[in-house]
């Protein structure tokens, strides 16, 4: 069963997001977000990233819920 996505809702605080980076698609845990700005952790033990919405361009949210039920 694949985890349930949605495209560019409205982001909060704590989801975890999936965007196509240069390199293939990059998972990151929205760290604190509000009307224009975004800091996102790549949980990849680099420093958390801060972003412009408009810079992120197309992303995808994990829903909780369907994750749970995956695990």
């Amino acid at each position: 069963m694949k985890p349930q996505t949605m495209i560019s809702p409205k982001m909060s605080d704590g989801d975890v997001i999936e965007v196509d980076g240069p390199n293939g698609p990059v998972t990151a845990l929205v760290l604190l977000v509000n009307d224009r700005m975004a800091i996102l952790d790549l949980c990849d033990g680099s420093t958390p990233v801060v972003l412009e919405l408009d810079e992120l361009g197309p992303y995808r949210v994990f829903e909780g819920s369907k994750l749970a039920a995956v695990a």
